[in-house]
């Protein structure tokens, strides 16, 4: 498995979701992403997103500004 890193910092919604999703389709099933992002809407954002998607939201932070999100590529 090859875990990989997205910045998304800087961005606002929707962009953090979609480059995302871009990033999931290219990893292999069970694969983490790991996103940095700025935008406060993220957190709902993400929590939807995987809800709807069947990705795993593994665990989440905040921290000086900064959101993180870990994300497992659904099977």
């Amino acid at each position: 498995m090859a875990d990989q890193l997205l910045d998304a910092k800087g961005l606002n919604c929707p962009l953090p979701i979609l480059r995302t999703k871009k990033a999931l389709k290219d990893m292999a099933i069970g694969d983490v992403l790991t996103v940095q992002a700025t935008d406060p809407g993220a957190v709902k954002d993400f929590e939807a997103f995987c809800r709807t998607t069947g990705n795993e939201l593994v665990d989440s932070s905040t921290a000086n500004g900064e959101y993180h999100f870990r994300i497992r590529r659904k099977q």
